[in-house]
């Protein structure tokens, strides 16, 4: 009785209170979600520049003219948003670097469209930094020089492709979750510059295994609706596996591991054996034979080989090459496409030539201190894994960063929670307090320089040695060139003393004209995302630079109890990223002057100022309070200067199409997996039409008697397209498309196009396409004939089979015509 009274007196209050319960629950558990989902985007557009006539970007090098691609060059993009709060964005490029003008052009367009939404302070614009782009689009002198100024089709696409990609990501956005996963890489990165990397302090170097990071970190995007959509990770070598003499367009290893793994997770990913943990290895041997009728006969194959022959060129429509390409927009259509981009970090002073640096004359290592042979820098050079070919380096440097980031990818477990938040300020770097402490006790002020660079700098690296009688590590320059420098602009001694021990050989912060040489106004970020953090870094910072100013970093998030920071943190840096200030050394690198030390721009307190800049941004973070705009960088876009000359008229021989194929694969030839075939046709200059989201190349696979399949383009590892003119100014040219037959290759009947664009000489723009009488492949032992591949290679020096991935022709309208 007792207790029913009590029950039927209490249940009221018991009602209440477990009403009570649940809307706190609710409450606490929205918290929950809205600090654990987010809204993810991820986007993609082709950013390959001017294929022929322009310098590239990296090395300096005004012999370096591109004249072809290799693989072509991407924008991609991911969104991070809380569902009714803050949102960030980041662009990985496979360019050089980032351009202050390009990321103000791309803000203006994006202000334009979305209002405050995307603007300087939440959007990332990061470089890889390969060695293999077209360049002249930056704003400031020193690094326009060799491109003969402002090149504005380089331009153009960068500003173009980074909007469209960032536009696909946000119409993208979708509810989704972030895992991160951490891991070694032990074998795409040793540094170049060890003698620099020992003067630092033996207590800090003995934190550390090894000399370089090795450590990668990756983000896994999976989508509520659709799964894994996507991965950016950042880890830190150089994009310098293609050398300084390569003339074709590149992402060199970075671009190509993403290419990897874009396309192993379209043909893997979506199959549940893509959560095996499968190996890279196993990866690359896996094939989709998209032969579905071959004859069982040998001679049906032939005679079917035969019926087919080289037609003339002809006019054909823009839309061609970019329907005819193999990772088209229009596969999967309903479904955002898998994105994978792999970023950079701190690789100022780390080399993916992990052979080592040898003299090219006797083979024996380079001097060590200064890296010369004989006293000479221009004999020594690098070597990549694949040494001599620079191709096979870069192979195996972008499949080793791909084979980390698949075992990444299918470990990730970690899930980001938290709030996204970011904060953003220019900085004055030419005139910058920095308070030190001393190690007597006390702090002391010290400033920052305008920019300079040294003797060092002209000395190269082993990656791309420089010219003339520099060498890295001088600290006293040379009389002869202090008096060409003088030329230019004579630094006064309170730049010389500020700049010290640095020996100045181009006064940059200081030379005005036509116009501003280097940056003195520089953009510093951090973007976080739950308990990741990242470190929008404008320039090259070295391995210990970047390792201080994480902890720095992360001190000053975990340090006192304040904010919601716990001790896993993680914290990474995105370099060359807003804009580009060349290096960052620590102050005990810089008194050694190697290359590094020679460009870092602002003087030997250069890390500390940005150390000291960082800390107030994450201190902002914790708070919650804003930080001032800082003082704007200028826009130099009407100041630019262009002296490269534009395509006046294309010409062929009197009766002579464009198109018409000059040099066909011999006669009677035999082809084996791995052979190179080799296809010239009579072309006209890239400059006309960068074929954007297209394709100059392109290897077809005969499907039935009749439909020809997209197999192989410009974007495929495999295929190159390399382009020629016989002399300077002649209006004629040539486009030659190499083939190297993949091991995974399966038997049939295949045929090389070309895809290109004229100029006549008042102006107008034709668009034209020839193709190669077709190549037959057929599985037939060692008896093989006219253009024929075999089931046996040569031998396996040559690369390794590609894991093939190919359009479903059935998502396309076929084109059953012969051309």
């Amino acid at each position: 009785m007792e207790f029913t009274f009590n029950l039927f007196v209490w249940r009221p209050c018991a009602a209440i209170w477990l009403w009570i319960a649940l809307v706190l629950l609710l409450q606490n558990g929205r918290g929950v979600v809205s600090s654990s989902k987010y809204l993810i985007g991820l986007g993609s557009y082709d950013i390959t520049g001017p294929a022929a006539d322009v310098n590239m970007m990296g090395y300096a090098n005004t012999e370096q003219i591109a004249s072809g691609v290799h693989i072509r060059l991407r924008a991609r993009t991911f969104i991070v948003a809380e569902p009714q709060g803050n949102r960030v964005v980041f662009v990985n490029l496979d360019a050089c670097m980032a351009s202050q003008l390009v990321t103000v052009k791309v803000i203006e367009r994006l202000k334009a469209r979305y209002g405050d939404l995307y603007t300087e302070k939440n959007v990332a614009i990061s470089g890889i930094h390969t060695h293999a782009g077209p360049g002249g689009y930056l704003q400031y002198v020193t690094y326009i020089i060799t491109s003969l100024g402002f090149v504005r089709q380089s331009f153009d696409v960068l500003v173009d492709g980074i909007e469209k990609s960032i536009v696909e990501a946000h119409e993208n956005l979708q509810p989704g979750s972030i895992l991160v996963s951490k891991g070694e890489l032990l074998d795409a990165g040793v540094s170049r510059s060890p003698s620099a990397y020992l003067n630092n302090p033996a207590t800090e170097r003995s934190k550390y295994k090894y000399d370089v990071d090795k450590d990668m970190t990756l983000l896994k995007f999976v989508s509520d609706k659709w799964g894994p959509i996507g991965s950016f990770n950042w880890f830190a070598t150089h994009g310098t596996s293609m050398s300084r003499t390569n003339s074709l367009i590149s992402g060199d290893n970075k671009g190509a591991a993403a290419r990897f793994m874009e396309d192993w997770f379209e043909q893997n990913g979506t199959r549940s054996s893509y959560f095996n943990g499968l190996g890279a290895d196993e990866i690359l041997q896996r094939v989709t034979n998209i032969i579905t009728d071959l004859p069982d006969k040998y001679h049906e194959l032939l005679e079917l080989a035969a019926s087919f022959q080289s037609p003339p060129g002809r006019p054909a429509a823009r839309i061609q090459s970019v329907a005819r390409r193999v990772r088209g927009s229009l596969r999967q259509a309903n479904k955002p496409r898998f994105v994978s981009a792999f970023c950079q970090s701190n690789c100022g002073d780390v080399s993916p030539n992990v052979l080592g640096a040898f003299c090219v004359d006797t083979g024996l290592p380079c001097d060590f201190n200064h890296s010369t042979c004989g006293g000479k820098n221009e004999l020594c050079y690098g070597r990549g894994p694949g040494y001599p070919d620079e191709f096979e380096s870069t192979r195996i440097i972008g499949e080793r960063q791909f084979g980390k980031a698949v075992d990444l990818f299918n470990k990730a477990s970690e899930q980001l929670i938290g709030k996204v938040d970011y904060r953003h300020t220019y900085i004055d770097f030419s005139q910058l307090n920095v308070t030190l402490p001393k190690k007597e006790g006390g702090f002391e002020v010290v400033k920052t320089c305008p920019a300079a660079m040294g003797f060092g700098f002209a000395a190269g690296t082993t990656d791309g040695p420089g010219a003339f009688d520099f060498k890295q590590g001088d600290d006293k320059g040379n009389p002869f060139w202090m008096l060409v420098r003088n030329l230019l602009k004579t630094p006064d001694n309170e730049q010389i003393d500020c700049q010290h021990p640095k020996p100045i050989l181009l006064d940059t912060g200081e030379m005005k004209e036509p116009y501003d040489w280097a940056p003195s106004i520089l953009p510093i970020q951090i973007l976080r995302i739950g308990q990741l953090v990242i470190l929008s870094v404008p320039g090259e910072f070295t391995t210990m630079a970047g390792r201080r100013l994480r902890d720095a970093v992360k001190s000053a998030l975990t340090s006192g109890g304040h904010g919601d920071f716990t001790s896993n943190v993680h914290v990474v840096i995105a370099g060359l990223t807003n804009t580009y200030s060349q290096y960052v050394t620590t102050f005990e690198e810089y008194e050694v002057q190697r290359y590094e030390g020679a460009s870092t721009l602002y003087g030997p307190h250069t890390l500390s100022a940005y150390i000291q800049e960082f800390k107030k941004l994450a201190g902002a973070i914790i708070s919650s309070q804003p930080v001032e705009a800082g003082p704007q960088p200028p826009d130099l876009l009407e100041k630019q200067i262009s002296l490269l000359t534009p395509v006046v008229m294309d010409g062929t021989p009197l009766g002579v199409n464009f198109g018409d194929v000059s040099s066909d694969v011999p006669q009677n030839s035999t082809f084996k997996r791995g052979n190179l075939v080799t296809v010239s046709f009579r072309s006209a200059c890239p400059r006309n039409d960068l074929m954007t989201e297209g394709t100059f190349a392109l290897v077809e696979i005969l499907q039935g008697n009749d439909i020809w399949v997209p197999a192989y383009d410009d974007d495929d590892f495999c295929l190159r397209f390399k382009w020629s003119r016989p002399s300077k100014f002649s209006p004629r040219s040539q486009a030659t498309i190499e083939w190297r037959i993949p091991e995974s290759t399966p038997p049939g009947v295949y045929r090389i196009k070309h895809f290109g664009a004229s100029k006549s000489l008042l102006g107008s723009i034709r668009h034209f396409t020839g193709d190669d009488e077709g190549i037959r492949t057929f599985e037939k032992g060692n008896d093989v004939t006219v253009h024929q591949v075999s089931e046996e290679s040569d031998n396996d020096s040559g690369p390794p089979p590609r894991f093939e991935r190919y359009r479903d022709f059935n998502d396309l309208p076929m084109d059953t015509d012969t051309g």
